[in-house]
C-alpha cells in the first residue's frame, strides 16, 4: 500500500512538472509575440535628407529584409519635434516607431507647457543606432585657432563674436558654456543652417555649433573646425580635440540618435528589436555610409540607450539650474 502511494505521489509530482512546462511554453508567446505582422512605419522629425533621415533609410532598408516586411520612412518635421512624437505616441501602434535624436526632446520639459507625453511612460528606447557629430568651427577670419583662444577673445571683446547654434541641446549647451564662463556672445539665427554655416565661412559671423554635416562643405574652405562636443574624439575626425581635451568641459555632448517604441510595446519585444537594430548599425557597409553623412555607429540595445538617455536627462536639468530655466510641464 504504501509503494502504491509513494508511486502515486511520485506520479503526480512528474504530471505537475510537465503541465507546468507546458504552461510556461504556452506563456513565451504572449511575452514575446510575433513582429512585425504588418508594415513598419520608421517617423523622422526632419525633413529628407538631414543626418537622422539618412540613418533611419540606412536601418529600414537592411531590416526590412531581416523582418521580411517593408519599412516606410515617414518625414514629420517641424514644432520642435512634436508634431512626429504625438503622432507615435498617439497612435500607441508597436509597427509606428520614432527615429530621432534624443536631444530634440530631452529639454522639451523646459520648453513647453504643455507637451502631451510623458517621455519615459510613452516613448521608451529601443536601440541607439548612432551619434551625430557635433562641433563648434569658426570663421578663417577670426584669427582664432582653439576653443580656449575662443574663450580669451569673447572675454576682451564682450559681445562682438556671434554664434549660430541649432535649435534644442546644441542650443542648451552653448547656453550652459557661455553661462559658465560669464561670456557673452550675441545668438544669430538662420531657416536655413546651411546657410548660417556660409556665412560663418564667408566671415559675417564667427561661430557655429552645430552637426558637423551642416558645416562639412566651408570646413578647409573659409572655416575650421575647434572641437567636437563627444567626450571621445570622432574616428571620422582623429586629428580634432574633444571640448573636454580642449579644457571646456561645459560644451560636452554626445549626439545620440536611435529608435523608440510607444508605451504598448512589450518588452521583450523591445529587447529583440534592439539587438537586431544595434547588429544592423554593426554591418560594415552602413558603417561607412553613416560616417560619409557626418555620424558615428553606435549601436546598442535598448538597455544600453535607456541609461544614456537618462544620463543627458540629467545634463539637461543640471545646465537648466544653472541657466535659470524651470520645468513648464
Amino acid at each position: 500500500m504504501k509503494r502504491m502511494m509513494k508511486a502515486a505521489a511520485l506520479m503526480g509530482a512528474g504530471l505537475m512538472a510537465v503541465m507546468c512546462a507546458g504552461l510556461a511554453q504556452a506563456q513565451t508567446p504572449a511575452q514575446t509575440p510575433a513582429w512585425p505582422t504588418k508594415p513598419v512605419k520608421f517617423v523622422v522629425p526632419f525633413a529628407p535628407g538631414a543626418g537622422a533621415d539618412i540613418g533611419a533609410r540606412l536601418a529600414a532598408d537592411a531590416l526590412s529584409r531581416k523582418w521580411n516586411q517593408s519599412i516606410v520612412v515617414e518625414n514629420r518635421p517641424g514644432g520642435d519635434s512634436l508634431i512626429a512624437i504625438r503622432a507615435v505616441v498617439n497612435d500607441n501602434d508597436d509597427h509606428q516607431l520614432l527615429f530621432t535624436p534624443t536631444g530634440n526632446f530631452t529639454p522639451h520639459p523646459y520648453k513647453h507647457e504643455k507637451l502631451g507625453y510623458v517621455r519615459d511612460r510613452d516613448l521608451l528606447p529601443i536601440a541607439r543606432f548612432s551619434n551625430t557629430i557635433l562641433a563648434v568651427g569658426v570663421s578663417d577670419q577670426s584669427g582664432i585657432t582653439s576653443l580656449q583662444q575662443l574663450v580669451d577673445v569673447a572675454r576682451k571683446r564682450p559681445g562682438e563674436l556671434n554664434v549660430m547654434t541649432v535649435p534644442g541641446i546644441t542650443d542648451l549647451v552653448w547656453d550652459n558654456f557661455t553661462t559658465a564662463l560669464d561670456l557673452k556672445i550675441q545668438k544669430v539665427s538662420f531657416n536655413n543652417l546651411g546657410q548660417g554655416a556660409a556665412e560663418m565661412a564667408a566671415g559675417r559671423i564667427q561661430v557655429v555649433m552645430s552637426a558637423y554635416a551642416i558645416m562639412q562643405p566651408v570646413i578647409g574652405n573659409g572655416a575650421k573646425l575647434l572641437a567636437v562636443n563627444s567626450r571621445t574624439r570622432s574616428p571620422a575626425l582623429p586629428n580634432v580635440v574633444t571640448a573636454i581635451e580642449a579644457g571646456v568641459p561645459s560644451l560636452q555632448l554626445e549626439g545620440l540618435v536611435g529608435l523608440f517604441g510607444p508605451k504598448s510595446m512589450n518588452a521583450a519585444l523591445r529587447k529583440r528589436i534592439g539587438d537586431e537594430v544595434a547588429e544592423v548599425a554593426r554591418m560594415p557597409n552602413i558603417a561607412e555610409r553613416l560616417v560619409a553623412s557626418g555620424q558615428t555607429p553606435n549601436p546598442g540595445g535598448a538597455e544600453d540607450f535607456a541609461k544614456d538617455i537618462a544620463e543627458q536627462e540629467k545634463q539637461v536639468a543640471e545646465i537648466a539650474a544653472r541657466v535659470g530655466m524651470k520645468k513648464l510641464d
